[in-house]
Formats: C-alpha cells, sequence, structure tokens
C-alpha cells in the first residue's frame, strides 16, 4: 500500500511516501503559504504540493495510480493554504482529530482526493486582553504529537517542546489528547537577531554550531535578569572586548533567546505547566541540546525528561497524520 502525507508550513512544503508503512521517498521545497500571502493567489503552495509529490513518488519509481491514500497537514488547512479547516477545541485527541478531517478534491495538485487534517485551538470564549495569553492555536503540531505519542508509548501527562522558526509548547493530558499549546517566536527571533542587527558581524550572520553549556546558561541568565535586548548587545561587546569565540557568541545569544520559551513553559496560562510533568523535547540536535540543558539547570522542573532522537522524530507528521486516517475509517487496523 502506497499512501502520501504532506507536511505544508509557512516557509517549507515537505512531501513524502510511505509503502506499508515505511518511509520509502521524501521532498522538501522552501515554498510555504507565506508565498500565497506574499502573490496574494495560491498557485506557489498548489505547485509546491504538486511537484514534491511528483518527485518522492518519481524517488520511489511509484505511478500516482499506485497511491492509495493522500493526506495533508499543517498550515495548508489554514486561510492561506489550499482550503480552510476549522480548528478543533482542546482538549483533541485521534479521535476528534480524525472526525474533523475535510476532503478536497483538486485535481490540479492531484488526481487523488487529499484528506486534510484540522489544527487545534486553546478552548477559550471571547479573547480580550484578560485572557488573550491563554489563547493559542496550532496546524501542523497535532499529527507530529500523535505520531511521537505513539512512537514512544508515551501514557500519562507530558509537555512537548517543539522548537523550529516558532516554538510550541504542547500540554497532554492523562488520556493523550493535547489539552492546550502555547507559541514563541524564538526560532524567527533568533534568525532576526542573528542576520538583521548590529549583532550580525560579531555573529558572522552564522548560529551556534557546537554547544558551549556555560555560554548558553549565561545567555539565559543575561536575559533573566537586564532583558533580552540587553542581552543580545552584550554579544557585541564579548566579540569587541573579550577573547570569547565567535560560536561562543552565538551560544551565549542562543541561550539569551530559548531562556524566553522556559518563562513561557513555567508561566504561560495556555498550557498550565506542572513542575512533575514529563517533558519532551524534540527538534534539530542544537535547539534540542540547549533546551535540554536550560531545564536541567532549571530548579523548577523536575519530571521525567525525554530528548528525543533524529531517528525517533523522523516522518513524525507523515507517521500521525496516518495514525488519524486510520482512527477515521481510511485505512485498515
Amino acid at each position: 500500500m502506497h499512501i502520501v502525507t504532506i507536511d505544508a508550513g509557512t516557509t517549507n512544503t515537505r512531501s513524502a511516501l510511505w509503502t506499508d508503512g515505511k518511509l520509502v521517498a521524501q521532498v522538501q521545497v522552501e515554498v510555504g503559504v507565506r508565498d500565497n500571502a506574499i502573490a496574494g493567489n495560491k498557485y506557489a503552495l498548489k505547485q509546491a504540493v504538486r511537484d514534491t509529490i511528483a518527485g518522492a513518488l518519481a524517488q520511489a519509481g511509484v505511478d500516482p495510480a499506485q497511491v492509495t491514500l493522500a493526506l495533508a497537514s499543517g498550515m495548508i488547512t489554514s486561510a492561506l493554504g489550499l482550503l480552510e479547516v476549522p480548528h478543533v477545541p482542546a482538549p483533541a485527541g485521534i479521535a476528534q482529530l480524525a472526525q474533523g478531517m475535510v476532503q478536497l478534491q483538486m485535481p490540479e495538485v492531484f488526481l487523488q482526493p487529499l484528506w486534510l487534517v484540522p489544527g487545534v485551538r486553546n478552548q477559550t470564549g471571547s479573547v480580550g486582553l484578560h485572557n488573550v495569553e491563554a489563547m493559542d492555536m496550532m496546524r501542523g503540531e497535532e499529527s507530529e504529537v500523535i505520531g511521537l505519542l505513539d512512537r514512544l508509548q508515551l501514557t500519562g501527562r507530558a509537555m512537548l517542546i517543539m522548537p523550529g522558526s516558532h516554538t510550541k509548547l504542547v500540554s497532554v493530558d492523562e488520556q493523550g489528547r493535547i489539552a492546550g499549546c502555547a507559541t514563541t517566536l524564538a526560532g524567527e527571533l533568533l534568525q532576526a537577531i542573528t542576520q538583521h542587527t548590529l549583532i550580525s558581524q560579531t555573529l558572522e550572520a552564522g548560529f551556534a554550531q557546537e554547544l558551549v553549556p556555560q555560554m548558553v546558561l549565561a545567555g539565559a541568565a543575561a536575559a533573566q535578569k537586564t532583558g533580552l535586548a540587553r542581552a543580545c548587545f552584550s554579544v557585541r561587546t564579548l566579540g569587541q572586548f573579550t577573547d570569547v569565540e565567535r560560536n561562543e557568541r552565538a551560544n551565549f545569544l542562543l541561550g539569551a533567546v530559548l531562556g524566553g520559551d522556559l518563562l513561557a513553559l513555567k508561566n504561560s496560562s495556555a498550557i498550565q505547566m506542572r513542575p512533575d510533568t514529563s517533558i519532551i523535547i524534540t527538534g534539530k540536535p542544537m535547539l534540542r541540546q540547549a533546551l535540554a540543558l536550560l531545564i536541567e539547570e532549571n530548579g523548577f522542573f523536575y519530571g521525567r525528561r525525554i530528548v528525543v532522537s533524529d531517528e525517533q522524530q523522523a516522518g513524525m507528521a507523515g507517521h500521525g497524520t496516518m495514525l488519524i486516517a486510520r482512527e477515521r475509517g481510511l485505512l485498515p487496523h
């Protein structure tokens, strides 16, 4: 059985081919819903989905007619995507996500219909200044959460930390449902500060390549004491008046930015973190290591901690969408 899964985000679109449950081919392009927003139409995303599907099938030598099912998740289901699908309100587990799936016929993209997985929104009433911090939403991470919970065979309450362009903090309840989420702009902030501010020269517009624990911790401490803006300027000071190396300076900035994620993790009313909750950390190796270090050194957290490996998170969104599709009855159990 051949299944296509599509994960379309803000800046990237990725399509994968699964044969009998195994990932056999994957193609990614740097096109996402942001390109739709800029162009004012859906052509760029349509082409990205069409081309990545075709590329994955070509890699594996599979004809489009042999594909049994096509599944999609992420920002493809937003107003800027191919079809807006309403968020499912939290708490939302695999049953609620399966029920919220929507079929999209778009033959100019793929001959098979696309089954779209909905995102999840925090369950609140009307939103205003009094409760805006408690409100949040996701599109795409819900499939990754379902896939990761299955792969790790996790039970009980957990908090997933999912850094990327944005950091998603996702609370999971005792029933394995997404209870709420909180989002930060940590990844975008790190990129913008590194490449488009005064300190880009001292960082050579590059990110940290190797973890330097004392510098990560020092950056986080500086941001906690005098604020992120001041800590950022200290990176330039380190470059001008000390022999601290470029990678160490980049580690200092990384700690300063990620320290904000820990504040959100501890204090956000959107997720209501308890210090004994199990924490699962995903993402790129450098971000996983830095976040694990900051959590380890913070006296607030004492629950179990799992740092996910590259192998465990490979194809995570696709694996999750197939589990949701099986719950919907689109795949055999």
